[in-house]
């Protein structure tokens, strides 16, 4: 098996404890679910969470994780007391319920991990909801670290529409397209901001421009969406980073300006004003 990507980068947390929440987050890329845009802890304890609920400690117990046989389903307080036991975690039990509204539910979403396996009659948030791997996967989770493991994924997957494919299709779906005056388009994603930032592009800059190019937009979703770095840096501009962002920034060659745009929207006043 190649050399698998490496997720957290920055822990407190032993090397051998984060080679280990390394492998669990791989394990779960290869399965279709979306890390990208996710903070460092918020994918350590994702990667934690799948660890506790396939009872593994160390590298060696992958090949002997189990799916779901009416034995090792934990409820999320149990969850925190594995970390706490295991993963140099020491978490207040009344956090519970971060774990199945944030840590779990990716997990649960695609299948992977199956909640109430010993309450099938639990209300979502009752505390007593336990949580088990789907037998279905356990074969593969078994193999992890072979061979031929990554061909078995996909082989595995076939036909099927990954979580990550079906929340790509639907963010597709509500994607708006915006023209540069370059004549590339990128797609931005919905909102008010972003229709606004659509306007400025297609029709402010075109209009009072002076042929200006885009050379900086970010998205909601993407802050670095469009970025010329090495164009911006032949005119001397400060370097961008995510703390004093503008909306846009545009470059008239014309007139020798650049524009940096915030894009702001207001309501309209119901009341004239006196």
């Amino acid at each position: 098996m190649s050399k698998f990507t490496q997720y957290i980068l920055k822990s407190k947390k032993s090397q051998q404890l984060q080679k280990l929440i390394n492998e669990a987050l791989y394990i779960l890329s290869k399965l279709g679910i979306p890390l990208e845009g996710q903070t460092q802890r918020r994918l350590e304890r994702i990667g934690m969470a799948f660890l506790a609920i396939a009872n593994v400690k160390a590298s060696s117990d992958w090949a002997t994780v189990k799916g779901y046989d009416g034995s090792h389903a934990l409820r999320t307080r149990e969850i925190i007391r594995y970390w706490n036991t295991n993963f140099d975690e020491n978490i207040s039990d009344s956090s519970y319920d971060d774990i199945r509204r944030k840590d779990l539910k990716l997990l649960v979403l695609s299948g992977i991990i199956i909640s109430s396996a010993a309450n099938p009659d639990a209300a979502r948030n009752d505390s007593t909801r336990s949580f088990a791997l789907n037998p279905n996967y356990a074969p593969l989770i078994q193999a992890f670290g072979s061979d031929n493991w990554e061909a078995d994924i996909e082989d595995f997957l076939g036909n099927t529409v990954t979580l990550q494919e079906q929340l790509s299709s639907k963010r597709e779906l509500n994607l708006v397209p915006v023209s540069f005056p370059s004549g590339k388009t990128y797609e931005f994603s919905t909102g008010k901001h972003n229709q606004l930032q659509k306007a400025v592009i297609e029709e402010f800059l075109p209009r009072y421009g002076y042929d200006a190019e885009v050379l900086y937009v970010g998205d909601t979703a993407n802050k670095f969406l469009h970025l010329e770095k090495e164009r911006l840096g032949k005119l001397k501009f400060f370097e961008l980073s995510h703390g004093e962002l503008p909306d846009i920034v545009a470059y008239s060659k014309q007139k020798n300006w650049i524009y940096l745009i915030e894009a702001k929207s207001h309501q309209k006043c119901e009341q004239p004003l006196s």
